[in-house]
């Protein structure tokens, strides 16, 4: 039986232990940051690093699988289905601890050095959520997972992990809002915004990024269109070189810039589309003007440098790529989430 992963502020960390012949997954608080040898309220902490935390989830995987009291298994499954939700939550737990451990420093700290010390871990903290992200999107939309999931399960796994991006959008813009992390998308430093997810269904890699800011369409031209989400959709021609299945998403840095370098070939086109909302004035009669949004997803029409060109020096002199937007399906008035604008990218792709 799995305990709930208690939530007092800190990181949570699990252990396996057993009692009798069945193995049980057990809870504590970690410190604020992990490591941390200071004791809180008069008691000792376990010294826990990000690897370690690792192994419980390993023996975890071994202890779902096997049935307790060698009793056979109704439904080997169903047993994979659990344990893949129950190791997605844990990580979901320790992630939104992470991020509420970062905006409580920027809260509490008073110390301007402290908080760059904080905002420089912030972009670090965002790129080790990736494999998260990726991980839950493809247990959800994959076609190669066991069995699939009941909609209910996964559509509360997509809202966690909406949840989980929202949070992470809050974090960055209250970092900037101290002039602390910068959200201009043509500086090197760059945090105007962070993927969400990558999953691949059949020939298609779609990876998800989310702005955390209304970021206009084009660096520097005016076309009154604003974007909130892109989507990069790769079209994959050979099956045998296609990337980021289960079992890779969890592999080093380093093993997966390989992989990408044997595999750039098996990469047909790249198409870019993006969820942007436009601003329109609505004059009534009475000479009361509204504003109203329209949101719409579209995708990127590449008009400089030619796309066409084979001259290498086009692209070399052109500081910024000039490209138009071609609307493909109009949502309304209202902002669509992060879930429901993929999946109406999905049902135009």
């Amino acid at each position: 039986m799995v305990d709930n992963v208690v939530d007092r502020g800190g990181l949570s960390g699990v252990e396996l232990v057993s009692v009798g012949r069945s193995t049980q997954l057990r809870s504590w608080d970690l410190p604020q940051e992990v490591g941390d040898e200071t004791a809180i309220k008069g008691e000792e902490w376990p010294q826990i690093t990000d690897q370690e935390l690792l192994v419980p989830l390993m023996l975890l995987e071994e202890a779902a699988l096997a049935p307790p009291g060698g009793s056979a298994a109704s439904c080997v499954c169903d047993a994979c289905n659990c344990l893949e939700i129950n190791i997605l939550m844990i990580q979901l737990q320790i992630l939104t601890d992470k991020a509420d451990h970062l905006q409580n420093s920027l809260s509490n700290n008073h110390n301007h050095q402290e908080k760059e010390i904080c905002a420089a871990e912030v972009p670090h903290f965002l790129w080790e959520c990736q494999p998260f992200f990726n991980h839950l999107e493809s247990t959800v939309r994959s076609n190669t997972f066991c069995s699939a999931l009941p909609l209910e399960i996964n559509t509360k796994l997509l809202y966690s992990s909406q949840q989980l991006s929202e949070q992470l959008k809050q974090l960055v813009l209250s970092y900037a809002s101290h002039n602390l992390l910068c959200l201009d998308e043509t500086a090197v430093n760059s945090v105007s915004h962070f993927c969400i997810g990558q999953f691949q269904l059949g020939q298609l890699r779609v990876s998800t990024f989310l702005y955390c800011r209304m970021t206009p369409y084009l660096a520097h031209v005016d076309t009154g269109l604003y974007k909130c989400m892109r989507w990069k959709v790769d079209r994959l021609t050979d099956e045998k070189q296609q990337l980021k299945n289960k079992d890779q998403e969890w592999e080093s840095e380093e093993e997966e810039e390989e992989e990408e370098e044997q595999a750039a070939g098996s990469v047909g086109d790249s198409e870019y589309y993006f969820l942007c909302c436009e601003y329109n004035l609505n004059t009534h009669e009475n000479e009361h003007c509204n504003v109203m949004k329209t949101w719409s997803i579209g995708q990127w029409v590449q008009v400089l440098p030619d796309p066409n060109t084979e001259d290498i020096y086009d692209w070399i002199i052109c500081e910024v790529p000039q490209g138009s937007y071609k609307s493909l399906v109009l949502l309304g008035s209202d902002e669509p989430s992060s879930v429901s604008a993929t999946e109406s990218l999905l049902l135009l792709l």
